[in-house]
């Protein structure tokens, strides 16, 4: 039996009394490690769905939820608005408001789907960005029409989108709590580059999952923007499963949203009706995978500290001046 009088009080490591009674202590926590962050709501942390890729797919997420008591403030998707028709998004957006939770949606064509060659070499060429100004235009379409239907959430895998839907928010032509989510495919990884996204326009910025937990902690030094985290990454992601640094990743990278996405499942992107069971099934895991992760935070005494329901916006934050990126008229 475990003497009540030897149990922190705080936050504790895990395995942390059994180790130290074997002369394995962990060192401190130190201080200087903690994010002085937080979301305006005062919360240090949110939680997100990822990969919800139409309306089936999107009840089966929240009625899991709700079954599980596992709060989702943001629903994800990734194969584009393009993939889906105005009824669909509507009933995404309803949805979504019904339960207090924000919907994104990922924004127009990128490499990996169209022509170019580059993205199916060992390089990868240049990723997921959008190729020429058709596909830029894409993703302006996209984004204008989402918005038009009720998004206020959009997801963007190339910093010109970025810089350029945020142009277009400044001037009104999207709507102003508009919110901007950059993609883990092209995600910072040190804190000048993570810097120059929010300066660009980005309201959360997914860094890739295998950043340790000092990168977070240096990140937080130079940015106060939300970051997105996959607390268990696909596999294309690198299919890392970091379930047991939750408690650091919100101490060190707060204010974060921890995602639920999945590692061993098959691909799902661009979605279609041909992938409907495995949809689902996933889906339906990831909101299971959230109650494990839930569960873990409260045992270590470190679940405090969530947003409200229906929490989304980021709080203020710092951006190139308007006029960047504007195309000059001669030299």
């Amino acid at each position: 039996m475990t003497d009540a009088s030897i149990e922190p009080s705080g936050p504790r490591r895990p395995g942390e009394a059994a180790l130290a009674s074997l002369g394995y202590a962990c060192p401190a926590c130190d201080p200087a490690d903690a994010s002085p962050h937080a979301f305006p709501d005062g919360g240090t942390w949110r939680t997100e769905i990822p990969s919800v890729e139409g309306p089936e797919a999107l009840a089966t997420v929240l009625k899991e939820a709700e079954a599980l008591d596992v709060p989702v403030h943001r629903i994800s998707q990734g194969s584009g608005v393009w993939m889906l028709t105005d009824a669909e998004i509507r009933e995404m957006v309803g949805a979504c408001a019904e339960h207090g939770a924000e919907l994104c949606l990922f924004t127009g064509p990128r490499g990996t789907w169209d022509t170019g060659a580059g993205t199916r070499t060992s390089s990868g060429g240049a990723g997921l960005r959008a190729r020429g100004h058709d596909a830029l235009a894409g993703c302006v379409e996209d984004a204008l029409r989402a918005a038009e239907l009720g998004v206020r959430c959009l997801l963007v895998a190339d910093e010109g989108v970025l810089l350029t839907l945020h142009r277009l928010r400044e001037r009104g032509a999207l709507p102003a709590d508009t919110t901007f989510k950059v993609s883990a495919l092209i995600g910072p990884v040190n804190p000048a580059s993570f810097a120059v996204f929010e300066r660009l326009g980005a309201d959360s910025i997914n860094v890739p999952s295998d950043l340790g937990l000092e990168h977070l902690t240096e990140i937080r030094r130079v940015s106060r923007a939300p970051m997105d985290f996959y607390l268990e990454a696909p596999d294309d992601l690198g299919g890392y499963v970091r379930m047991y640094d939750a408690a650091e990743l919100i101490r060190r990278g707060a204010p974060i949203y921890l995602k639920f996405g999945l590692s061993k499942a098959p691909g799902i992107y661009p979605y279609g009706a041909h992938l409907r069971d495995l949809t689902v099934e996933t889906a339906r895991e990831r909101v299971r995978r959230g109650r494990l992760a839930l569960d873990l935070l409260a045992r270590l005494g470190a679940g405090a500290g969530m947003s409200p329901r229906g929490s989304r916006l980021p709080g203020p934050l710092h951006r190139f001046p308007e006029d960047t990126g504007s195309t000059p008229e001669g030299n």
